[in-house]
C-alpha cells in the first residue's frame, strides 16, 4: 500500500511521484535552482513533459511506497 506525505520543494528528489488533489500523478525528472525558486520538471502518466517553479518552502504531496509494494515493483524477494 502506498501513502502520500507532504514535503517541502527543497526535499524533493528525482524519481519522486507527485500527486495532485484530483489524483493525477507526476514523476519528477529534473530539479534546478532558478533564482530564489526551484524548477521542477516532471513527466505525466501519459508521457507529456511539464514543469513548474516553486518556492523552496512550498509544500507538495509525494506518493511513497511501503516495502512490500517497492519489492513487488522491482521484483526483489
Amino acid at each position: 500500500m502506498d501513502r502520500t506525505e507532504l514535503r517541502q520543494t527543497r526535499e524533493l528528489a528525482v524519481g519522486d511521484v507527485l500527486v495532485s488533489t484530483s489524483g493525477s500523478i507526476y514523476e519528477v525528472t529534473k530539479l534546478a535552482r532558478i533564482g530564489r525558486g526551484i524548477r521542477v520538471t516532471y513527466l505525466t502518466a501519459d508521457g507529456r513533459v511539464g514543469r513548474f517553479t516553486a518556492a523552496p518552502e512550498a509544500i507538495s504531496r509525494v506518493r511513497t511506497l511501503d516495502a512490500a509494494s517497492r519489492r513487488a515493483l522491482t521484483g526483489a524477494a
